[in-house]
């Protein structure tokens, strides 16, 4: 095996959650190797979570300033460790200087989704990836399930009939009580506009509905009209929402994002239906995808290496059937792919990883939600990526 490519990490100290699903996925395949890190704003919370990961105290950095320019000397004078690719696993305000500051140094990324708080601040990282030809994935950890890969494949074939109708539905509980006036970390920087950006939920979550809604159906969204709201007087950004969409292919749908459905877990389900057939995957059940023909057949596709799969599910099936995978496999199947890109000197998209296309589209997808919202419901255009982007997705 090629040498470990050298992971550092923005963000994902001690009491952080996506960070350590990050290192975790990033090892699984041995692909990269955590060399470094500033992990918190909190010096201690950094040189601890460094010491429980067994980095050097000298390469956990006090900023993540000074983690770019110590790397990026280190590099210079030949080290073989030195930092390779940057992992951001901040809150979403930082999302976009991290990525900008990486690419003008020449370090690949690999960013949290959404890609930043505005389409403006985005567009301006894709024109400054395109100068320096640093390679960017966006970890829509959902188009990483070999299961999605197979609903794709489905939905594209004749006998699906063009697809005429999505529902998709993200639901959690988390948020059904006021978490973030008790100090949950978590909550309080997710209702925060300064660092969550405008999008609340929609952000967290509804961002991933909209790209698993687009990666299934093989179809941009075109327009759209929304209804956001929070539950509390004191919380300013949308915990609840319900959106009507349309798609380039002609299809219509409905996507509800909302994190106030007291009991619910993580309920990530999108159900698409052609002309002939339906499809129906659920992120809680994730070996399972089940297609409802209009003969009355039902036919339940399966997760599995031994298993009639497409090439490209096939590909990211791990064990045999009956042994479960889940999220942090998902998870792993992104950064191998990844890995893949940068080895093979190609964009990410071309090795089935989220990229820039993707984070420009799901921005514009928010923007266009906010403010269809701010009035009253009525129907928006959502800005069409440029001719570049276009060439850099994983859409069709």
């Amino acid at each position: 095996m090629s040498k470990r490519l050298q992971l550092g990490m923005a963000g994902g100290g001690e009491g952080a959650f996506i960070g350590a699903v990050h290192r975790m996925a990033a090892a699984l395949d041995g692909r990269f190797e955590l060399c470094c890190g500033a992990f918190s704003r909190d010096a201690d919370n950094c040189q601890a979570t460094g010491t429980l990961l067994g980095l050097d105290a000298k390469r956990c950095y006090s900023s993540f300033e000074a983690m770019i320019e110590s790397e990026l000397l280190r590099g210079a004078e030949g080290d073989d460790d030195a930092m390779q690719c940057l992992s951001i696993v901040t809150p979403n305000h930082l999302h976009v200087p991290m990525a900008l500051a990486a690419a003008h140094a020449g370090f690949a990324v690999m960013s949290d989704k959404p890609a930043g708080i505005s389409l403006a601040e985005v567009e301006q990282l894709a024109e400054a990836l395109a100068e320096s030809g640093s390679a960017y994935g966006l970890t829509h950890t959902y188009l990483g399930y070999p299961m999605v890969w197979q609903a794709r494949h489905i939905a594209a074939q004749a006998s699906f009939g063009p697809v005429r109708k999505v529902m998709v539905e993200y639901s959690q509980g988390w948020l059904a009580s006021q978490l973030e006036a008790d100090g949950n970390r978590q909550a309080e920087w997710r209702v925060d506009p300064a660092l969550a950006g405008p999008a609340g939920g929609l952000g967290d979550i509804g961002s991933h509905a909209h790209s698993l809604t687009e990666f299934v159906t093989n179809s941009r969204m075109n327009a759209l009209c929304a209804s956001l709201r929070s539950h509390y007087s004191g919380r300013t950004l949308d915990d609840d929402g319900e959106i009507r969409f349309t798609l380039e292919n002609g299809g219509t749908g409905t996507l509800i994002s909302s994190q106030i459905c007291a009991g619910e877990e993580n309920n990530l389900t999108i159900r698409v239906y052609g002309t002939n057939a339906g499809l129906e995957w659920r992120q809680m059940e994730p070996n399972s995808l089940i297609e409802r023909r209009s003969n009355g057949e039902v036919l339940v596709h399966r997760a599995g290496i031994d298993k009639p799969l497409c090439e490209q599910a096939l590909a990211r099936c791990r064990l045999p059937s009956g042994h479960p995978e889940g999220y942090i496999e998902a998870f792993a199947n992104l950064y191998r792919d990844f890995a893949a890109a940068l080895a093979d000197k190609v964009s990410p998209a071309a090795r089935g990883v989220p990229g820039i296309a993707e984070a420009l589209r799901g921005m514009a997808f928010l923007e266009a939600a906010i403010e269809s919202d701010g009035a009253g419901g009525s129907w928006r255009d959502i800005k069409p990526p440029s001719a570049g982007a276009d060439r850099r997705g994983l859409l069709a």
